[in-house]
């Protein structure tokens, strides 16, 4: 490999800023053609649909590393814009990455064909051609645990304690350009039902080994709880699903656990998914959206399933949006105000 490791962590990320294009002709004659680029033009215009829907609420999912890969300020713009107004994600986009970068941290530019062997000795992490300082990571799980140890002890869902984290980069954060902090500071609820399964993990290990008797701790049925009262609450919804697995499902899953509580909502009006997966073998993050209606979970009027890769389609199914303009007549959710009461569902 023979580069230290400042010159290896020396050429930053990016991030992708859809404000600087206009999108519309570009996706305009994508409908006109085939395959793939017809079904991210016809996302284009699903997703644009239902920021014109003054009934709904859209709800962002996002799975795989994207913040990473240079997409922070595409959602940002979403969140700036009002074109999201809940957010459903993985631990690694919200925290590793994201809340990582809110710290003051970059995350860098690399190659798949480095040697992981000489990284792992030098402390580097690679996520396919990124790379991003162990050290500093290590730290991020510091602040978890700091953030927890402050806490009063108790179960917290995980929106709740990433409201905590926003806090945090509002006061003490080196980055005011992240998720976490802009969404805590508009009232979006991000969660993240497998809270544990990132940085965010270790700083609670961690927290909990220091304080046995009087901890915090994650309740991912809470989430579970709270994210069925946002979908009572707005009725009408609209899904934008970047990747698959636990966001997908846990958003997904909200009609079912509303009409098992005995209230009547609809299947989730409008559908996007966006993602690589392969849908034969049977596993959730490449199982189609008509294949959801058959669980009762989303309507096929408004589906569209896009097999590309995130990096490529988000930026422009999102920067279609921007460019259409719908998002400035929407009406403003605040979605997080739903939770102030959390007896509605008990």
């Amino acid at each position: 490999m023979g580069k230290s490791k400042i010159e290896l962590l020396s050429t930053e990320i990016n991030h992708l800023d859809i404000k600087k294009f206009d999108f519309v002709n570009l996706i305009d004659q994508m409908q006109g053609t085939a395959f793939q680029a017809r079904n991210l033009a016809r996302a284009a215009k699903i997703f644009d649909q239902m920021l014109t829907d003054q009934n709904c609420g859209v709800i962002l999912c996002l799975a795989g590393s994207l913040v990473s890969a240079g997409l922070k300020k595409v959602i940002l713009d979403m969140i700036d814009n009002n074109m999201v107004d809940a957010i459903v994600s993985t631990g690694a986009n919200m925290v590793d990455q994201d809340f990582f970068e809110g710290l003051g941290f970059k995350h860098y530019q690399g190659s798949p064909h480095l040697d992981d062997t000489q990284l792992q000795e030098m402390a580097i992490d690679r996520i396919y051609d990124t790379l991003i300082n162990e050290d500093e990571l290590r730290l991020c799980d510091d602040t978890i645990c700091q953030i927890a140890n402050y806490l009063p002890p108790r179960s917290y869902s995980s929106r709740e304690f990433l409201i905590e984290m926003g806090k945090y980069l509002e006061k003490h954060g080196k980055n005011k350009e992240s998720i976490v902090l802009r969404a805590y500071q508009k009232e979006i609820p991000i969660f993240v039902p497998a809270f544990s399964d990132c940085s965010a993990g270790f700083g609670l290990v961690m927290h909990q080994v220091a304080k046995p008797h009087h901890h915090v701790s994650i309740d991912s049925v809470k989430d579970f709880r709270e994210l069925t009262q946002l979908k009572i609450s707005a009725n009408d919804t609209g899904l934008l699903m970047i990747g698959g697995g636990v966001p997908k499902n846990f958003a997904q899953d909200v009609v079912v656990a509303a009409e098992l509580l005995g209230v009547e909502v609809p299947m989730h009006k409008y559908a996007i998914q966006i993602t690589v997966a392969d849908e034969r073998d049977g596993a959730l993050s490449g199982s189609t959206l008509r294949e959801a209606c058959s669980w009762g979970k989303v309507s096929v009027t408004h589906e569209q399933m896009v097999f590309c890769e995130a990096t490529i389609a988000l930026p422009l199914v999102a920067g279609y949006a921007y460019s259409k303009g719908s998002w400035r007549t929407r009406q403003t959710r605040t979605y997080n105000k739903l939770f102030t009461d959390t007896t509605v569902l008990a």
